[in-house]
Protein backbone atom coordinates (compact mmCIF):
# COMPACT_ATOMS: atom_id res chain seq x y z
CA UNK A 1 0.00 0.00 0.00
CA UNK A 2 1.05 3.41 -0.15
CA UNK A 3 1.79 4.98 3.09
CA UNK A 4 3.22 8.04 1.91
CA UNK A 5 2.45 10.80 -0.98
CA UNK A 6 4.84 13.87 -1.06
CA UNK A 7 4.14 16.07 -3.80
CA UNK A 8 5.64 19.08 -4.51
CA UNK A 9 4.86 22.30 -7.33
CA UNK A 10 1.88 20.97 -9.05
CA UNK A 11 -0.62 23.51 -10.18
CA UNK A 12 -1.53 25.57 -6.50
CA UNK A 13 0.10 22.75 -4.52
CA UNK A 14 3.47 24.06 -3.21
CA UNK A 15 4.25 20.64 -1.29
CA UNK A 16 1.82 18.74 0.68
CA UNK A 17 2.71 15.05 2.52
CA UNK A 18 -0.13 12.91 3.40
CA UNK A 19 0.45 9.84 5.14
CA UNK A 20 -2.16 7.56 4.28
CA UNK A 21 -3.11 4.46 5.82
CA UNK A 22 -4.93 0.99 4.97
CA UNK A 23 -8.61 0.75 4.22
CA UNK A 24 -10.41 3.51 3.07
CA UNK A 25 -9.35 6.83 3.45
CA UNK A 26 -11.45 9.80 1.83
CA UNK A 27 -10.70 13.59 0.97
CA UNK A 28 -13.09 16.74 1.04
CA UNK A 29 -12.60 20.17 1.24
CA UNK A 30 -13.19 23.64 -0.23
CA UNK A 31 -14.05 23.99 -4.08
CA UNK A 32 -11.10 24.65 -6.32
CA UNK A 33 -8.51 23.62 -3.76
CA UNK A 34 -6.49 21.12 -5.29
CA UNK A 35 -8.47 17.91 -4.96
CA UNK A 36 -8.24 16.63 -8.34
CA UNK A 37 -4.99 17.82 -8.56
CA UNK A 38 -4.15 14.88 -5.70
CA UNK A 39 -5.92 12.39 -7.72
CA UNK A 40 -3.52 13.82 -11.22
CA UNK A 41 -1.27 12.97 -8.79
CA UNK A 42 -1.50 9.44 -7.97
CA UNK A 43 -1.71 9.57 -11.65
CA UNK A 44 1.56 10.56 -12.50
CA UNK A 45 2.87 8.91 -10.69
CA UNK A 46 2.26 5.82 -12.18
CA UNK A 47 3.66 6.95 -15.22
CA UNK A 48 1.00 9.13 -16.63
CA UNK A 49 0.73 12.17 -18.64
CA UNK A 50 1.82 15.12 -17.64
CA UNK A 51 0.94 18.76 -18.93
CA UNK A 52 3.98 21.25 -17.96
CA UNK A 53 1.51 23.51 -17.73
CA UNK A 54 0.74 21.39 -14.09
CA UNK A 55 4.11 22.96 -12.99
CA UNK A 56 3.63 25.43 -9.96
CA UNK A 57 4.37 29.01 -11.79
CA UNK A 58 7.69 30.24 -10.90
CA UNK A 59 9.18 26.50 -10.25
CA UNK A 60 11.15 24.98 -12.55
CA UNK A 61 10.16 21.58 -11.89
CA UNK A 62 7.16 19.42 -10.14
CA UNK A 63 8.12 16.21 -7.58
CA UNK A 64 5.79 13.62 -6.93
CA UNK A 65 7.37 10.30 -4.74
CA UNK A 66 5.21 7.95 -2.67
CA UNK A 67 6.73 5.38 -0.07
CA UNK A 68 4.98 2.24 -0.48
CA UNK A 69 4.96 -0.52 2.19
CA UNK A 70 4.02 -4.49 1.74
CA UNK A 71 4.77 -5.04 5.71
CA UNK A 72 8.24 -5.94 5.37
CA UNK A 73 9.79 -3.10 3.64
CA UNK A 74 9.89 0.04 2.22
CA UNK A 75 10.03 1.04 -2.00
CA UNK A 76 10.82 4.64 -2.37
CA UNK A 77 9.31 5.68 -5.81
CA UNK A 78 9.66 9.26 -7.30
CA UNK A 79 9.11 11.25 -10.39
CA UNK A 80 10.46 14.42 -11.08
CA UNK A 81 9.41 16.63 -14.45
CA UNK A 82 10.90 19.16 -15.76
CA UNK A 83 9.79 22.44 -18.22
CA UNK A 84 11.55 21.21 -20.70
CA UNK A 85 10.21 17.68 -20.71
CA UNK A 86 12.70 15.56 -19.03
CA UNK A 87 12.04 12.91 -16.16
CA UNK A 88 13.88 11.36 -14.03
CA UNK A 89 12.32 8.41 -12.67
CA UNK A 90 13.89 6.27 -9.81
CA UNK A 91 13.09 3.23 -8.12
CA UNK A 92 14.64 3.11 -4.61
CA UNK A 93 16.70 5.33 -5.93
CA UNK A 94 17.58 3.37 -9.31
CA UNK A 95 16.68 5.17 -12.21
CA UNK A 96 14.26 3.62 -14.32
CA UNK A 97 12.55 5.13 -17.99
CA UNK A 98 8.56 6.03 -17.39
CA UNK A 99 7.51 2.96 -19.64
CA UNK A 100 9.39 0.99 -16.18
CA UNK A 101 7.67 2.60 -13.93
CA UNK A 102 4.28 2.56 -15.41
CA UNK A 103 4.85 -1.16 -15.62
CA UNK A 104 6.18 -0.94 -12.01
CA UNK A 105 3.20 0.51 -10.62
CA UNK A 106 0.43 -1.20 -12.43
CA UNK A 107 -0.08 -3.82 -9.71
CA UNK A 108 0.46 -0.64 -6.80
CA UNK A 109 -2.09 1.68 -8.28
CA UNK A 110 -5.57 1.95 -10.30
CA UNK A 111 -7.27 5.30 -10.67
CA UNK A 112 -10.59 5.50 -12.13
CA UNK A 113 -11.07 8.07 -14.92
CA UNK A 114 -7.61 7.50 -16.26
CA UNK A 115 -7.16 4.69 -18.58
CA UNK A 116 -3.68 4.35 -18.81
CA UNK A 117 -3.10 3.65 -15.33
CA UNK A 118 -5.79 1.42 -14.72
CA UNK A 119 -5.53 -2.84 -15.36
CA UNK A 120 -8.93 -2.81 -15.38
CA UNK A 121 -8.94 -1.17 -18.79
CA UNK A 122 -6.20 -3.56 -20.55
CA UNK A 123 -7.62 -6.35 -22.53
CA UNK A 124 -4.45 -8.52 -21.94
CA UNK A 125 -5.73 -9.08 -18.35
CA UNK A 126 -9.48 -9.60 -18.45
CA UNK A 127 -8.96 -13.42 -18.98
CA UNK A 128 -7.02 -13.22 -15.76
CA UNK A 129 -9.94 -11.79 -13.97
CA UNK A 130 -12.23 -14.24 -15.34
CA UNK A 131 -9.95 -16.89 -14.36
CA UNK A 132 -9.64 -15.50 -10.93
CA UNK A 133 -13.16 -15.50 -10.54
CA UNK A 134 -13.73 -19.29 -11.57
CA UNK A 135 -11.04 -20.03 -8.72
CA UNK A 136 -10.89 -23.54 -8.29
CA UNK A 137 -13.55 -24.53 -10.85
CA UNK A 138 -10.47 -24.45 -13.15
CA UNK A 139 -7.46 -24.19 -11.32
CA UNK A 140 -6.41 -27.70 -11.80
CA UNK A 141 -7.15 -27.86 -15.11
CA UNK A 142 -5.79 -24.72 -16.18
CA UNK A 143 -2.30 -25.60 -14.49
CA UNK A 144 -2.61 -29.24 -16.59
CA UNK A 145 -2.89 -27.29 -19.43
CA UNK A 146 -0.31 -24.28 -19.00
CA UNK A 147 2.48 -27.44 -17.98
CA UNK A 148 1.56 -29.11 -21.33
CA UNK A 149 1.50 -25.78 -23.07
CA UNK A 150 5.04 -25.12 -21.85
CA UNK A 151 6.06 -28.52 -22.97
CA UNK A 152 4.80 -28.20 -25.92
CA UNK A 153 6.71 -24.12 -26.82
CA UNK A 154 9.73 -26.20 -25.43
CA UNK A 155 9.22 -29.08 -28.01
CA UNK A 156 8.62 -26.85 -30.85
CA UNK A 157 11.51 -24.85 -30.09
CA UNK A 158 13.72 -27.32 -30.40
CA UNK A 159 12.22 -28.97 -33.11
CA UNK A 160 12.41 -25.75 -35.22
CA UNK A 161 16.44 -25.54 -33.55
CA UNK A 162 16.70 -29.40 -35.00
CA UNK A 163 15.62 -28.43 -38.29
CA UNK A 164 12.41 -30.05 -38.32
CA UNK A 165 11.16 -27.42 -40.41
CA UNK A 166 11.87 -28.81 -43.66
CA UNK A 167 11.79 -25.19 -45.16
CA UNK A 168 14.12 -24.39 -42.01
CA UNK A 169 16.12 -27.37 -42.44
CA UNK A 170 17.38 -26.58 -46.19
CA UNK A 171 17.50 -23.12 -45.64
CA UNK A 172 20.27 -23.46 -43.27
CA UNK A 173 21.65 -26.39 -45.49
CA UNK A 174 21.98 -24.14 -48.49
CA UNK A 175 23.84 -21.10 -45.96
CA UNK A 176 25.99 -23.58 -44.34
CA UNK A 177 27.58 -25.38 -48.07
CA UNK A 178 27.61 -22.11 -49.52
CA UNK A 179 29.89 -20.87 -46.59
CA UNK A 180 31.81 -24.02 -46.93
CA UNK A 181 32.01 -24.07 -50.73
CA UNK A 182 33.57 -20.42 -50.45
CA UNK A 183 35.74 -21.34 -48.09
CA UNK A 184 37.32 -24.21 -50.64
CA UNK A 185 37.35 -22.27 -53.59
CA UNK A 186 39.67 -19.76 -51.64
CA UNK A 187 42.03 -23.06 -51.43
CA UNK A 188 43.62 -21.21 -48.05
CA UNK A 189 46.78 -22.11 -46.34
CA UNK A 190 48.40 -21.07 -43.62
CA UNK A 191 51.27 -18.57 -43.27
CA UNK A 192 50.08 -17.66 -47.04
CA UNK A 193 48.34 -14.10 -45.32
CA UNK A 194 52.21 -13.47 -43.84
CA UNK A 195 54.25 -14.22 -47.14
CA UNK A 196 51.35 -12.19 -49.44
CA UNK A 197 52.24 -9.07 -47.06
CA UNK A 198 55.53 -9.47 -47.36
CA UNK A 199 55.28 -9.33 -50.92
CA UNK A 200 53.29 -6.34 -50.58
CA UNK A 201 55.29 -4.49 -49.15
CA UNK A 202 58.39 -5.43 -51.05
CA UNK A 203 56.52 -4.06 -53.96
CA UNK A 204 55.43 -1.15 -52.50
CA UNK A 205 59.01 -0.16 -51.93
CA UNK A 206 60.86 -1.67 -54.77
CA UNK A 207 63.04 1.24 -55.86
CA UNK A 208 64.52 1.73 -52.69
CA UNK A 209 65.30 -2.59 -52.24
CA UNK A 210 67.12 -2.11 -55.53
CA UNK A 211 69.20 0.77 -54.65
CA UNK A 212 70.33 -0.10 -51.43
CA UNK A 213 71.23 -3.68 -52.48
CA UNK A 214 73.16 -2.04 -55.70
CA UNK A 215 74.89 -0.03 -53.22
CA UNK A 216 75.53 -2.94 -50.76
CA UNK A 217 76.78 -4.95 -53.68
CA UNK A 218 79.35 -2.77 -54.85
CA UNK A 219 80.17 -1.92 -51.59
CA UNK A 220 81.27 -5.26 -51.02
CA UNK A 221 82.82 -6.69 -54.54
CA UNK A 222 85.37 -3.03 -55.22
CA UNK A 223 86.58 -2.34 -51.56
CA UNK A 224 85.55 -5.54 -49.17
CA UNK A 225 87.11 -7.96 -51.20
CA UNK A 226 89.50 -6.46 -53.21
CA UNK A 227 90.75 -5.18 -50.15
CA UNK A 228 90.74 -8.32 -48.66
CA UNK A 229 92.73 -10.23 -51.79
CA UNK A 230 95.28 -7.65 -50.71
CA UNK A 231 95.46 -8.76 -46.85
CA UNK A 232 95.66 -12.21 -48.08
CA UNK A 233 98.70 -11.76 -50.63
CA UNK A 234 100.71 -9.92 -48.22
CA UNK A 235 100.11 -12.44 -45.21
CA UNK A 236 101.22 -14.93 -47.17
CA UNK A 237 104.34 -13.61 -47.53
CA UNK A 238 104.75 -13.81 -43.99
CA UNK A 239 103.38 -16.36 -42.79
CA UNK A 240 106.01 -18.66 -42.72
CA UNK A 241 107.60 -16.34 -40.12
CA UNK A 242 105.40 -16.97 -37.00
CA UNK A 243 102.61 -19.42 -36.45
CA UNK A 244 100.33 -16.35 -35.50
CA UNK A 245 100.25 -15.46 -38.96
CA UNK A 246 99.32 -18.10 -40.33
CA UNK A 247 96.47 -18.55 -37.92
CA UNK A 248 95.14 -15.02 -38.90
CA UNK A 249 95.84 -15.62 -42.35
CA UNK A 250 93.26 -19.15 -42.31
CA UNK A 251 90.73 -16.64 -40.61
CA UNK A 252 91.20 -13.60 -43.23
CA UNK A 253 90.54 -16.85 -45.89
CA UNK A 254 87.37 -17.97 -44.17
CA UNK A 255 86.27 -14.24 -43.96
CA UNK A 256 86.65 -13.32 -47.53
CA UNK A 257 84.72 -16.87 -48.76
CA UNK A 258 81.90 -15.44 -46.18
CA UNK A 259 81.94 -12.04 -47.54
CA UNK A 260 82.42 -13.40 -51.16
CA UNK A 261 79.26 -15.37 -50.48
CA UNK A 262 77.13 -12.60 -49.15
CA UNK A 263 78.32 -10.41 -52.10
CA UNK A 264 76.77 -13.30 -54.78
CA UNK A 265 73.55 -13.65 -52.80
CA UNK A 266 73.06 -9.79 -52.60
CA UNK A 267 73.37 -10.21 -56.27
CA UNK A 268 71.01 -12.40 -56.46
CA UNK A 269 68.32 -10.40 -54.55
CA UNK A 270 69.03 -7.74 -56.48
CA UNK A 271 67.50 -9.91 -59.69
CA UNK A 272 65.30 -11.98 -58.12
CA UNK A 273 63.17 -8.26 -57.83
CA UNK A 274 60.82 -9.06 -60.87
CA UNK A 275 58.10 -8.41 -60.17
CA UNK A 276 55.21 -6.01 -62.69
CA UNK A 277 51.98 -4.70 -62.35
CA UNK A 278 50.84 -7.94 -62.68
CA UNK A 279 52.13 -9.50 -59.91
CA UNK A 280 50.98 -6.48 -58.08
CA UNK A 281 47.41 -6.84 -58.87
CA UNK A 282 47.22 -10.46 -57.98
CA UNK A 283 48.43 -9.88 -54.30
CA UNK A 284 46.22 -7.49 -53.52
CA UNK A 285 43.58 -9.27 -55.04
CA UNK A 286 44.52 -12.36 -52.82
CA UNK A 287 44.58 -10.31 -49.54
CA UNK A 288 41.37 -8.62 -50.16
CA UNK A 289 40.10 -12.46 -50.89
CA UNK A 290 41.53 -13.32 -47.34
CA UNK A 291 40.68 -9.84 -45.56
CA UNK A 292 36.54 -10.69 -46.88
CA UNK A 293 36.84 -14.18 -45.37
CA UNK A 294 38.31 -12.94 -41.82
CA UNK A 295 35.53 -10.70 -42.15
CA UNK A 296 33.00 -13.67 -42.38
CA UNK A 297 34.43 -16.57 -40.76
CA UNK A 298 37.57 -15.86 -38.44
CA UNK A 299 40.36 -13.58 -37.23
CA UNK A 300 42.88 -15.55 -39.26
CA UNK A 301 43.25 -18.46 -41.90
CA UNK A 302 43.68 -20.70 -38.48
CA UNK A 303 40.21 -19.82 -36.96
CA UNK A 304 38.68 -19.90 -40.83
CA UNK A 305 40.25 -23.42 -41.63
CA UNK A 306 38.81 -24.26 -38.14
CA UNK A 307 34.97 -22.60 -38.86
CA UNK A 308 34.71 -24.91 -42.18
CA UNK A 309 35.61 -28.16 -40.11
CA UNK A 310 32.85 -27.34 -37.53
CA UNK A 311 30.05 -26.47 -40.13
CA UNK A 312 31.16 -29.90 -41.95
CA UNK A 313 29.99 -31.43 -38.71
CA UNK A 314 27.33 -29.42 -38.31
CA UNK A 315 25.81 -30.50 -41.83
CA UNK A 316 26.25 -34.03 -41.14
CA UNK A 317 24.45 -33.17 -37.67
CA UNK A 318 21.32 -31.39 -39.73
CA UNK A 319 21.10 -34.30 -42.06
CA UNK A 320 21.32 -37.38 -38.89
CA UNK A 321 18.44 -35.16 -37.13
CA UNK A 322 15.76 -37.09 -38.63
CA UNK A 323 15.21 -39.60 -36.14
CA UNK A 324 14.93 -37.17 -33.27
CA UNK A 325 12.99 -34.66 -35.41
CA UNK A 326 10.47 -38.17 -35.74
CA UNK A 327 10.21 -38.63 -32.43
CA UNK A 328 9.37 -34.54 -31.18
CA UNK A 329 6.56 -34.92 -33.83
CA UNK A 330 4.81 -37.85 -31.92
CA UNK A 331 5.28 -36.34 -28.55
CA UNK A 332 4.00 -32.78 -30.31
CA UNK A 333 0.40 -34.83 -31.74
CA UNK A 334 0.24 -36.59 -28.31
CA UNK A 335 0.45 -33.22 -25.86
CA UNK A 336 -1.92 -31.50 -28.64
CA UNK A 337 -4.40 -33.96 -28.08
CA UNK A 338 -4.49 -33.45 -24.19
CA UNK A 339 -4.27 -29.58 -24.66
CA UNK A 340 -6.91 -29.47 -26.46
CA UNK A 341 -9.54 -31.49 -24.21
CA UNK A 342 -8.17 -29.20 -21.33
CA UNK A 343 -8.35 -26.31 -23.28
CA UNK A 344 -12.24 -26.78 -24.49
CA UNK A 345 -13.43 -28.15 -20.94
CA UNK A 346 -11.89 -24.69 -19.82
CA UNK A 347 -13.81 -22.61 -22.40
CA UNK A 348 -16.86 -24.03 -21.48
CA UNK A 349 -16.62 -23.02 -17.69
CA UNK A 350 -15.03 -19.70 -19.31
CA UNK A 351 -18.11 -19.12 -21.18
CA UNK A 352 -20.90 -20.41 -18.37
CA UNK A 353 -19.33 -18.06 -15.76
CA UNK A 354 -18.39 -15.04 -17.88
CA UNK A 355 -21.91 -14.88 -18.10
CA UNK A 356 -22.73 -15.23 -13.78
CA UNK A 357 -19.69 -12.53 -13.37
CA UNK A 358 -21.21 -10.51 -15.94
CA UNK A 359 -25.14 -10.52 -14.62
CA UNK A 360 -23.58 -10.04 -10.74
CA UNK A 361 -21.63 -6.56 -11.87
CA UNK A 362 -24.82 -5.29 -13.96
CA UNK A 363 -26.65 -6.08 -9.90
CA UNK A 364 -24.04 -3.60 -8.69
CA UNK A 365 -24.43 -1.04 -11.78
CA UNK A 366 -28.23 -1.39 -10.71
CA UNK A 367 -27.44 -0.51 -7.22
CA UNK A 368 -25.39 2.64 -8.31
CA UNK A 369 -27.43 4.16 -10.12
CA UNK A 370 -26.59 2.75 -13.62
CA UNK A 371 -29.32 0.43 -14.50
CA UNK A 372 -29.56 1.20 -18.17
CA UNK A 373 -25.53 0.05 -18.17
CA UNK A 374 -24.55 -3.55 -19.25
CA UNK A 375 -21.79 -5.19 -18.45
CA UNK A 376 -20.55 -8.16 -21.14
CA UNK A 377 -17.58 -11.06 -20.21
CA UNK A 378 -17.34 -11.24 -24.03
CA UNK A 379 -15.60 -15.05 -24.50
CA UNK A 380 -14.11 -15.49 -28.13
CA UNK A 381 -12.40 -18.91 -29.05
CA UNK A 382 -8.84 -18.49 -31.52
CA UNK A 383 -8.91 -19.93 -34.79
CA UNK A 384 -8.93 -23.79 -34.63
CA UNK A 385 -5.66 -25.20 -33.39
CA UNK A 386 -4.35 -21.77 -32.13
CA UNK A 387 -3.08 -21.95 -28.48
CA UNK A 388 -1.73 -19.68 -26.63
CA UNK A 389 -1.06 -19.39 -22.83
CA UNK A 390 -4.42 -19.82 -21.42
CA UNK A 391 -5.77 -21.85 -23.75
CA UNK A 392 -7.93 -21.09 -27.05
CA UNK A 393 -9.71 -18.24 -25.82
CA UNK A 394 -9.85 -14.25 -26.12
CA UNK A 395 -11.95 -12.65 -23.26
CA UNK A 396 -12.65 -8.83 -23.41
CA UNK A 397 -14.81 -6.41 -20.73
CA UNK A 398 -17.26 -4.33 -22.75
CA UNK A 399 -20.29 -2.04 -21.65
CA UNK A 400 -22.97 -0.52 -23.32
CA UNK A 401 -23.82 2.58 -20.71
CA UNK A 402 -27.20 3.24 -22.49
CA UNK A 403 -30.25 0.85 -23.77
CA UNK A 404 -29.71 0.43 -27.26
CA UNK A 405 -26.14 1.47 -27.90
CA UNK A 406 -23.70 -1.50 -29.13
CA UNK A 407 -21.52 -2.91 -26.33
CA UNK A 408 -18.05 -1.08 -26.79
CA UNK A 409 -14.75 -1.86 -24.66
CA UNK A 410 -14.48 -0.18 -21.33
CA UNK A 411 -11.42 2.52 -22.75
CA UNK A 412 -14.36 4.38 -25.02
CA UNK A 413 -16.10 5.53 -21.79
CA UNK A 414 -15.91 9.40 -21.84
CA UNK A 415 -17.86 10.24 -18.54
CA UNK A 416 -15.08 10.27 -15.55
CA UNK A 417 -18.27 9.55 -13.17
CA UNK A 418 -19.37 6.44 -14.94
CA UNK A 419 -16.25 5.21 -15.28
CA UNK A 420 -15.82 5.38 -11.50
CA UNK A 421 -19.07 3.79 -10.99
CA UNK A 422 -18.12 1.13 -13.35
CA UNK A 423 -14.89 0.39 -11.71
CA UNK A 424 -16.20 0.33 -8.47
CA UNK A 425 -18.69 -2.39 -9.82
CA UNK A 426 -16.08 -4.32 -11.45
CA UNK A 427 -13.67 -4.06 -8.27
CA UNK A 428 -16.34 -4.74 -5.92
CA UNK A 429 -17.10 -8.21 -7.67
CA UNK A 430 -13.58 -9.16 -8.31
CA UNK A 431 -12.72 -7.99 -4.80
CA UNK A 432 -11.12 -10.90 -4.01
CA UNK A 433 -9.20 -11.69 -7.32
CA UNK A 434 -7.89 -8.13 -8.07
CA UNK A 435 -4.33 -7.69 -6.78
CA UNK A 436 -3.86 -4.25 -7.15
CA UNK A 437 -3.22 -2.96 -3.97
CA UNK A 438 -4.45 1.05 -3.76
CA UNK A 439 -7.99 2.07 -6.07
CA UNK A 440 -8.39 5.77 -6.28
CA UNK A 441 -11.58 7.43 -7.31
CA UNK A 442 -12.72 10.82 -8.51
CA UNK A 443 -16.23 11.71 -9.53
CA UNK A 444 -17.41 8.82 -8.43
CA UNK A 445 -20.31 10.70 -6.27
CA UNK A 446 -21.47 13.04 -9.49
CA UNK A 447 -24.95 13.13 -10.27
CA UNK A 448 -26.24 10.04 -8.06
CA UNK A 449 -28.57 10.43 -4.95
CA UNK A 450 -28.48 9.70 -1.24
CA UNK A 451 -29.90 6.35 -1.89
CA UNK A 452 -26.73 5.30 -4.60
CA UNK A 453 -24.46 7.45 -2.53
CA UNK A 454 -25.13 5.15 0.62
CA UNK A 455 -24.19 1.94 -1.59
CA UNK A 456 -21.11 3.46 -3.05
CA UNK A 457 -20.05 3.84 0.49
CA UNK A 458 -20.96 0.57 1.04
CA UNK A 459 -19.12 -0.93 -1.39
CA UNK A 460 -16.17 0.99 -0.68
CA UNK A 461 -16.02 -0.40 2.77
CA UNK A 462 -15.93 -3.81 1.43
CA UNK A 463 -13.57 -3.58 -0.88
CA UNK A 464 -11.04 -1.93 2.06
CA UNK A 465 -10.94 -4.97 3.47
CA UNK A 466 -8.81 -6.33 0.71
CA UNK A 467 -7.46 -3.17 -0.80
CA UNK A 468 -6.57 0.53 0.07
CA UNK A 469 -8.74 3.12 -1.45
CA UNK A 470 -8.34 6.78 -1.75
CA UNK A 471 -11.61 8.79 -2.86
CA UNK A 472 -12.03 12.70 -3.27
CA UNK A 473 -16.06 12.89 -2.71
CA UNK A 474 -18.70 15.83 -1.76
CA UNK A 475 -21.14 13.51 -0.39
CA UNK A 476 -21.67 13.39 3.41
CA UNK A 477 -22.41 10.15 3.91
CA UNK A 478 -19.22 8.59 1.63
CA UNK A 479 -17.02 10.99 3.88
CA UNK A 480 -18.94 9.39 6.61
CA UNK A 481 -17.67 6.01 6.16
CA UNK A 482 -14.34 6.84 5.72
CA UNK A 483 -11.84 5.24 8.36
CA UNK A 484 -9.33 8.08 7.58
CA UNK A 485 -10.42 11.93 6.47
CA UNK A 486 -8.58 14.45 5.17
CA UNK A 487 -9.33 18.31 4.46
CA UNK A 488 -8.07 20.12 1.46
CA UNK A 489 -7.96 24.32 2.14
CA UNK A 490 -6.75 27.23 0.11
CA UNK A 491 -4.22 29.23 1.77
CA UNK A 492 -2.39 32.63 0.44
CA UNK A 493 1.51 33.66 1.60
CA UNK A 494 3.34 36.48 0.13
CA UNK A 495 0.47 37.36 -2.60
CA UNK A 496 0.67 33.30 -3.40
CA UNK A 497 -2.01 30.44 -3.19
CA UNK A 498 -1.24 27.20 -2.36
CA UNK A 499 -3.04 24.16 -1.26
CA UNK A 500 -2.90 22.43 2.41
CA UNK A 501 -3.97 18.68 3.62
CA UNK A 502 -4.83 17.70 7.04
CA UNK A 503 -5.99 14.60 8.43
CA UNK A 504 -9.15 15.30 10.39
CA UNK A 505 -11.08 13.32 13.21
CA UNK A 506 -13.44 14.09 16.11
CA UNK A 507 -15.22 17.30 16.20
CA UNK A 508 -12.99 18.64 12.62
CA UNK A 509 -14.36 15.51 11.16
CA UNK A 510 -18.38 16.35 12.27
CA UNK A 511 -17.91 20.10 11.23
CA UNK A 512 -16.99 18.94 7.52
CA UNK A 513 -19.51 16.47 7.25
CA UNK A 514 -22.09 18.91 8.54
CA UNK A 515 -20.45 21.50 5.89
CA UNK A 516 -20.62 19.19 2.85
CA UNK A 517 -24.23 17.61 4.14
CA UNK A 518 -25.79 21.14 4.91
CA UNK A 519 -23.64 24.23 3.54
CA UNK A 520 -23.48 25.16 7.23
CA UNK A 521 -22.48 24.66 11.03
CA UNK A 522 -25.92 24.52 12.79
CA UNK A 523 -26.68 22.34 15.10
CA UNK A 524 -28.94 20.63 13.17
CA UNK A 525 -25.98 19.44 10.82
CA UNK A 526 -23.71 18.52 13.52
CA UNK A 527 -26.01 16.31 14.70
CA UNK A 528 -26.49 14.85 11.07
CA UNK A 529 -23.18 14.36 11.08
CA UNK A 530 -22.91 12.44 13.76
CA UNK A 531 -25.81 10.76 12.90
CA UNK A 532 -24.12 9.40 10.01
CA UNK A 533 -20.58 8.61 11.47
CA UNK A 534 -22.73 6.65 14.22
CA UNK A 535 -24.27 4.53 11.77
CA UNK A 536 -21.13 4.01 9.42
CA UNK A 537 -19.57 2.66 12.69
CA UNK A 538 -22.58 -0.06 13.34
CA UNK A 539 -22.47 -1.21 9.61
Amino acid sequence: MISLLHIKNVGIIEEVTLELEEGFNVLTGETGSGKSLIIDCFGIISGGRFSKEMIRKGENSSLVEVCLWNGEEETIVSREIFWNGRNICKINGRLVTVGELKNYMSDVIDIAEQHENQKIMDESFHIGYLDGFLGERISNKLSQYKELFLKYHNLKMELKAGFGDEKEKQRKLDLLNYQINEIEEAGLKEGEEETLELQRKQMMNLDKIHENLEISENALSNQAIEGMESAIRALEKIENLDEKYGQKLEELRTAYYDIDEISREIYNFKYELDFDSNSQEEVENRLDLIHDLKRKYGNNIKEILEYRDEIQKEIFEINNLEKRNIEIRKELKEIKLGMTELAIDIHRYREEYSKILSEKINQELADLEMGNARFLAQVVQNEEGKFNENGIDQVEFLICTNTGEDFLPLTKIASGGELSRIMLAIKTVLNNVDHVQTLVFDEIDTGISGVAAKSVSEKMKQLAKNHQIFVVSHLAVIAASGSQNYFSYKVVENGKTKTNVKKIKGEELVNEIARISSGDLSKASKEHAKELLKNSEAA
